[in-house]
């Protein structure tokens, strides 16, 4: 019998051993919490070797730490504050690097509380396998646990913390390593502090532990010229008050407390809302709020007063007298600021900072004399705090012009300019002892802070990504730039995966299925099912049926991969899947949701191959209304994979008349009425430029031509019965969890987005657009015809489309149900369930249709509507992500398509690439042109004097023997070329006017 000894903790014991403080719920009312902590002795300090400690796990750190650093020759552990990893993360996460580092709790709790993405960060940095980092518990240590005294703040609790666990280190490898009698004693390596806090540093070299700050350390580094260089600015990038720095002259006005602005805001006299630069004019930007109808626009650098792409901003509205129009001038940032010096832009005395802010005020004053039609004008105003910044890493190119020493061999620190790829950003200064070696090439900067002194936001070099326009640093700059996840899957993820690896099949029926596949399966393998999907699609997540009953209706069914049999909820894999939301697709590349093992083999639904479904199987009558739909969890076996111009050839060819053929003639059949009675209803038939790169080969990837992309009659087909499926198991799962069904909406966009494309047509072409529902839209865009321009319809449809808010996944309990529905669809209800390899919503809506019918009780995750609401938070910015970078990818290879195709016809003295466009915009300086053969848009700028007629849409511009009006609508022919600017090296598609009038001479 083992004995079993009870101790009575005494009371007096309570004070160390208890963590009380007071909590406010979210209804306002304060709470007492008491936390009981049991200290123990028995916590490992992690360093290999040592006598006292015992742990299960391999140790981290070396026994005689790092010897490397030339201040610390025998050997040292880096024990980092709070403040380093908030303010350095770059730097630590270097491969350059990796000393041994101990990691606090009370560190890694602090870190929590002040940015969750620094501790997601910080967690992923614990996990790296080239890291040597051993986390500690102090807290929990009896040695090193301690309470807060009287008087003394958290922080500074914090950091007594801290250094008691340094000291408690230093003591413990002391003792751990006694001398040996008749052996040389060696000194032991140190336990350093690493902190950016000077009281901190002298409060620990008066106790005795030894203490440094992180640019000292990295100076006696041996790569201390390139790991200085990822040190974030020196000063603080806090959100608040920002005091004018001495000697400077504040530039920009100081933000209020936030105190102020949350009052404010509160109040109704102030307003929150993301900011957004104007991609034409960098000093116009403006904030949408939902109590307005049109967003709040800011005029000038110090309305915008230091926002950024993104942020969270706090805006003041002016008096309705002082309220301005957009602008009609494209400003470009570059040309505007070309001569200025990124060493003193913002000093005393800086002549050329005198210059610019001249030029600016120009641009500024020609505005503002300009009349406006009193319609035109919204709610101007100014910032007037920050709530949140968006500030993270952004891929730039260095501005040649902006060194002061091109000499490779040059270390001096020079201060540069980093523009940015995208020009919704402001240029970045640099301070870096590398701006030779980085010229033409991407690098990745991060910005530290705006001082209101300076003109422009600081920033540090984080790291180099290759040479520009090479394929692999594009591409790669392209998923940081949208922040699409693609670091391979771990092994913790790919563990989820089923042992048997791409040897897994369907198990037998009867007792050989052991892990109960089978279990209220549907056995629908000898139902004729094929797929149809783009060329080349590995991923296949949906298959189809249709076949006639005796009783004269149709059953149809799509049968969608089940995921959800192999993503169970909350292990890795999942986790990884919900954090990445959505598989990215790129011309050449697509970063998978799930590891390729699931989403190309075992739920990719191959012909011929078993796969399991989850199925929803309607009976229709022949006219396609619908009589009954189940759902059921199933096994399929795929007849066939199509194209989809393979299965249109297969439909409309006479001479076949197999069953499959058939059932894709049904199917047909059935979509066409379908989709008769969603346009009946309203529904909208919009448009997006898409377009076909046909690349040289698989293994070069070199675009030789671009195409618009056909779309067939099977597209059509597939997509009815897809959106037949998202409405029929919306409509099941929303009356099976009112509260937290995974829903998608399209809400009503405001008439005021539409104001401007309105008057375009009726000035332009006599057209009027009715946007009273989607109905009257939908009807009047069907008039919007030119006979002569059959282009016209769709480039109106393109135009309506833009003005449209975007769909958006929702938590059903967390919205009114008068706005659960999707106005370009017409749909009262609408979801995601039928691409779930590709999609997580519909992982997740999957896991709610099953638990629905009964198959699985439904995760304790999908009860909770904060949690769904969290989750769809990060699918929704995901799936915006993962079209701009789809979209940025066509962009960037036609602009190499077009560098070739300009090449191909200087070889063959053909002249120059030559195109049909439409203006879709104007300028006083320029018209805004979309080629509607390329996908691509594009600005044709003059700079001589043009007459321009706001009010009309068209611009003037001086021809050979007479002027030329031009206006919105008009088709033109443009020149296209591909140029290379010369400060950043960056390509990019310049396009001039060859018809009606040659621009090169404007």
């Amino acid at each position: 019998m083992v004995e079993i000894t009870i101790r009575k903790r005494p009371r007096t014991e309570a004070v160390i051993t208890e963590r009380k403080f007071f909590k406010k719920t979210a209804r306002g009312k304060v709470v007492k919490v008491l936390r009981e902590r049991y200290l123990r002795d028995d916590v490992a300090c992690g360093i290999q070797g040592c006598r006292e400690c015992t742990t299960e796990t391999p140790e981290t750190l070396p026994f005689y730490g790092s010897s490397e650093h030339q201040l610390f020759p025998n050997g040292h552990y880096l024990l980092i504050d709070t403040n380093v990893f908030l303010a350095q993360m770059d730097l630590l996460e270097s491969n350059s690097f990796n000393p041994p580092i101990i990691l606090l709790q009370t560190v890694i709790e602090e870190v929590r509380h002040r940015s969750l993405p620094l501790y997601n960060r910080l967690k992923a940095l614990t996990k790296a396998e080239d890291k040597r980092i051993w986390v500690f518990y102090n807290e929990y240590r009896s040695e090193t646990a301690i309470i807060r005294e009287e008087n003394e703040t958290p922080n500074d609790r914090n950091d007594r913390g801290i250094r008691v666990a340094t000291a408690w280190y230093n003591t413990h490898i002391s003792l751990t390593r006694p001398p040996i009698r008749g052996q040389k004693q060696s000194p032991h390596p140190k336990v350093v502090l690493m902190t950016e806090d000077a009281a901190n540093r002298q409060k620990a070299e008066q106790s005795g532990v030894t203490s440094i700050s992180i640019r000292k350390y990295v100076e006696g580094m041996k790569d201390a010229n390139v790991l200085l260089d990822l040190l974030a600015a020196e000063g603080s990038s806090e959100i608040g008050p920002t005091p004018a720095v001495s000697g400077r002259q504040a530039l920009y006005p100081d933000y209020l407390p936030t105190s102020v602005l949350v009052a404010g805001v509160k109040a109704g006299e102030l307003h929150q809302g993301h900011f957004n630069a104007n991609q034409y004019n960098y000093l116009e930007g403006s904030v949408p709020i939902p109590s307005l109808d049109k967003p709040i626009l800011l005029v000038g650098r110090e309305n915008m007063n230091r926002a950024v792409q993104g942020d969270i901003v706090v805006v003041e509205v002016f008096p309705e007298k002082d309220w301005k129009a957009p602008a009609d001038e494209v400003v470009d940032q570059e040309a505007t600021l070309k001569n200025d010096d990124a060493e003193d832009s913002g000093e005393e005395g800086d002549e050329n900072g005198e210059e610019v802010i001249a030029k600016e005020s120009r641009v500024l004053a020609v505005d503002s004399i300009e009349k406006h039609p009193p319609s035109e004008r919204q709610p101007t105003g100014r910032v007037v705090g920050v709530i949140k910044r968006n500030w993270r890493a952004y891929v730039c190119h260095i501005d040649s012009t902006s060194l002061t020493s091109t000499l490779t061999t040059s270390l001096s620190t020079q201060t540069v300019f980093a523009t940015p790829v995208s020009r919704l950003l402001p240029r970045i200064r640099l301070r870096t002892r590398q701006a030779p070696t980085l010229l033409n090439q991407k690098i990745l900067v991060t910005i530290d802070r705006w001082d209101s002194t300076s003109r422009y936001p600081e920033g540090h070099f984080v790291r180099a990504l290759g040479k520009v326009e090479s394929k692999e640093a594009e591409q790669e700059s392209l998923l940081l730039e949208y922040e699409v996840p693609y670091r391979p899957f771990g092994k913790a993820i790919l563990d989820c995966l089923p042992p048997q690896g791409d040897q897994w099949v369907v198990p037998p029926k009867g007792e050989l299925d052991v892990q109960n596949v089978w279990r209220d399966r549907e056995d629908l393998r000898d139902v004729l099912v094929c797929s149809i999907d783009p060329p080349g699609c590995q991923d296949i997540d949906d298959a189809l049926h249709a076949r006639l009953l005796p009783n004269g209706n149709i059953e149809a069914g799509v049968h969608i991969a089940d995921v959800s049999h192999f993503v169970l909820p909350d292990n890795p894999m999942d986790s990884e899947a919900a954090s990445r939301g959505t598989t990215v697709y790129l011309v050449d590349n697509r970063i998978d949701m799930l590891p390729s093992l699931l989403g190309t083999n075992l739920c990719s639904l191959r012909p011929f191959v078993e796969r399991l479904a989850f199925s929803a199987i309607w009976e229709l009558t022949p006219e396609a209304e619908i009589v009954s739909v189940r759902f059921t969890k199933s096994v399929i076996k795929s007849t066939a994979a199509f194209t989809y111009e393979e299965a249109q050839i297969r439909k409309d060819d006479p001479h076949l008349q197999d069953d499959l053929t058939n059932s894709i003639r049904l199917l047909n059949s059935l979509a066409i009425k379908l989709k008769a009675k969603r346009m009946a209803a309203g529904a909208l038939n919009l448009a997006s430029p898409e377009v076909k790169i046909h690349l040289d080969s698989a293994e070069s990837s070199d675009p030789i031509d671009v195409e618009q992309k056909e779309l067939r009659e099977t597209n059509s087909l597939v997509e009815e019965f897809m959106l037949l499926a998202n409405i029929s198991v919306a409509r099941k799962i929303e009356e099976s969890f009112p509260q937290t069904a995974v829903l998608r909406r399209h809400l009503p966009p405001p008439k005021t987005n539409f104001e401007k494309l309105q008057d375009i047509l009726r000035k332009t072409k006599g057209f009027s657009l009715d946007v009273s529902s989607s109905g009257a839209l939908a009807a009047s865009l069907d008039k919007c015809v030119d006979p002569n321009e059959p282009a016209f319809n769709t480039l109106v449809r393109i135009m309506a489309t833009r003005c449209m808010l975007s769909a958006e996944y929702f938590s059903s309990g967390s919205v009114a149900k008068d706005t659960f529905g999707h106005y370009g669809l017409a749909s009262e209800i609408y979801t995601h369930f039928t691409s779930p390899i590709r999609r997580y919503a519909d992982v997740l809506v999957h896991r709610q249709l099953s638990a629905a019918i009964g198959f699985t009780p439904l995760h304790a995750t999908l009860h909770s509507k904060s949690h769904v609401e969290r989750v769809l938070d990060v699918v929704n910015r995901r799936h915006r992500m993962a079209q701009m970078a789809g979209r940025a990818s066509v962009e960037f290879y036609v602009g190499l398509a077009l560098k070739a195709r300009t090449e191909q016809a200087k070889v063959k003295g053909e002249g120059d690439v030559k195109e049909e466009a439409y203006v879709i915009r104007t300028f006083r300086n320029g018209v805004g042109v979309f080629v509607s053969k390329l996908g691509i848009e594009g600005l044709v700028t003059f700079k001589r004097d043009t007459q321009f007629d706001a009010e009309n849409y068209t611009i003037t511009v001086p021809g050979q023997n007479k002027d030329v009006k031009i206006s919105v609508f008009d088709k033109v022919v443009v020149k296209i070329e591909v140029e290379k600017d010369k400060n950043t090296q960056r390509g990019k598609v310049k396009m001039t006017l060859v018809e009606p009038v040659d621009s090169s001479a404007l």
